[in-house]
This record gives C-alpha cells, sequence and structure tokens, in this order.
C-alpha cells in the first residue's frame, strides 16, 4: 500500500512538461493518491492527468476566483482535500535598482498575492474536514535562508510567503491543518534548463553543497511526500531538501562570474 493511499492531492503550477510540479503528481500518484494537477496551459496538463489516472484544473494564481475555483472544484471530484502543494514560482534575476514596476507588480502577484489566494482557498476547503484538516505546501526557495545578488524581489516574495504559512500554522492547526513551505535551492528543471548549459555555471555551485551534489525535482517531491503523509507531526516549519546549502550559503555574483569565466577561457584553449 501507499504512502497515500486513500488521499486526494491537488499541484498547482504542473503545467509544464517534466516540471517539479509534475514530479511530485508523479511521485504522489505513484503513492496511491488521488491527484488534481492545475495550471495555466490545457494540453500538458491533460497529459500528465492522463498518464497518472488524475484529474486537470486550469488555474492562473494570480486570479483570486480561478484559485478558489480549482479548490472548489477539487472537493467536488474527491470529496475532500488532504493535501495542496504550490509549485508556482518565477525567478526573476534582476538588480534592485533596475526592477521594472511591471516586472515588481508580477512577481507579487505570483508570489504573494497568489500564495495568498492559495492559501486562503485550501484553508477553506479544508476547515471543512476538522479535526483531520489536510497539508498545504507552498514551494520557497533556499534563497530566503542563502542570499544570492540580484534577486531582491523574488527573495522577498518567498520570504513573505513562507511568513504566510507559518500564520496559518498557528491560526488553524486546531482543525487538523498543517501548512510548511519546501526550500528546493539551484534545481535543474525547464524553467532553468537555460542556466544550467552556461559553461561552469554549476561548479560555482557545487561547494557549496556539504552532501556533494545539487538538489533534484524528486529530493523535493519526496519531501513534500512525507510532509503529507501521516507520520510528519510537522506544521509551520521550512524544509531545506537541498543538501545542506545554507550551512554554506549561495555563491555569490562574483565567484559565479570568476567560475562561468574560467570555464569559457578553458573552452578557448
Amino acid at each position: 500500500m501507499g504512502q497515500l493511499e486513500g488521499k486526494s492531492a491537488v499541484i498547482l503550477g504542473a503545467a509544464s512538461s517534466g516540471n517539479m510540479g509534475q514530479v511530485i503528481a508523479r511521485l504522489f500518484a505513484s503513492e496511491g493518491a488521488k491527484v488534481m494537477v492545475a495550471g495555466r496551459k490545457e494540453e500538458p496538463l491533460a497529459q500528465i492527468a492522463g498518464e497518472i489516472g488524475g484529474t486537470y484544473a486550469l488555474c492562473d494564481i494570480t486570479s483570486h476566483e480561478q484559485v478558489h475555483a480549482m479548490a472548489d472544484k477539487a472537493r467536488g471530484e474527491y470529496g475532500r482535500v488532504d493535501a495542496a502543494i504550490n509549485c508556482v514560482g518565477w525567478g526573476l534575476l534582476s538588480n534592485l535598482l533596475e526592477t521594472s514596476q511591471q516586472d515588481l507588480d508580477a512577481i507579487t502577484d505570483l508570489q504573494f498575492k497568489g500564495t495568498h489566494h492559495f492559501l486562503q482557498a485550501f484553508v477553506k476547503v479544508m476547515s471543512e474536514q476538522a479535526p483531520t484538516g489536510g497539508s498545504i505546501i507552498a514551494l520557497s526557495s533556499a534563497t530566503t535562508k542563502a542570499l544570492i545578488n540580484n534577486h531582491a524581489a523574488y527573495i522577498g516574495t518567498k520570504r513573505a510567503g513562507e511568513a504566510m504559512v507559518e500564520c496559518v500554522a498557528n491560526d488553524f492547526g486546531h482543525l487538523g491543518i498543517r501548512a510548511n513551505s519546501v526550500s528546493p535551492a539551484f534545481t535543474e528543471s525547464p524553467m532553468t534548463a537555460g542556466a544550467f548549459q552556461t559553461p561552469g555555471l554549476v561548479d560555482a555551485f557545487m561547494p557549496k553543497y556539504p552532501l556533494g551534489r545539487l538538489n533534484t525535482s524528486d529530493d523535493v517531491a519526496q519531501a513534500c511526500l512525507w510532509l503529507c503523509g501521516d507520520h510528519a507531526f510537522v506544521t509551520g516549519q521550512n524544509i531545506q531538501p537541498n543538501g545542506g546549502l545554507t550551512l554554506r550559503g549561495n555563491p555569490q555574483a562574483t565567484d559565479i562570474e570568476a567560475a562561468v569565466g574560467a570555464a569559457m577561457a578553458k573552452m578557448q584553449e
């Protein structure tokens, strides 16, 4: 019997082939959960839902109405929602002095207001399931603990999401609702494909991981699985399944420039 046998889960941010949301969805389904995947692109959602025997919902996290409709749809289809995971994010790389108002509004809508919509919608659904509640997870980032240059708007909104998760844990724990955040570090995925192809970039990060490798999407999925199972007596916490990066901190801009420069010079020899 799987660890999530008989449970239902909603995973928002699973509309890109092979992204972290899809990796989590596949793992949860393999562990027996009924899974609803959600996001903005119908074709990839329909494809993965078919693969895992689940359902899907179109949802833009920046829309209060769409997020609440998604939560209501999941409750209507499954009877209850045991796990809800928000995988949505945008790795905005921008110097504080150069960040446009347009980008600031966009990342605030996505990672602050959107996270609020998500938490509100699933707290509402899970409150009706008291005292068994459910598990809510927001994917955050190791950068909120291990700072990296030129990510002020990204880090600020992700850290705000962690704070909202803590508030949910504190305010609604009596209903059996557990709320936690999970923080990947530099992870190979469709969103970071370009970065991983940059010569020398990974070299700058590798020495920062005590366990000797970068975390994978599967590492993150396994952390989410544990938090959504029956044995995690955990709430209001920020979980770091990233091989100890926060002990040493991320490389800074000068470190990255030196590693990339060295790799480029070696290629030209």
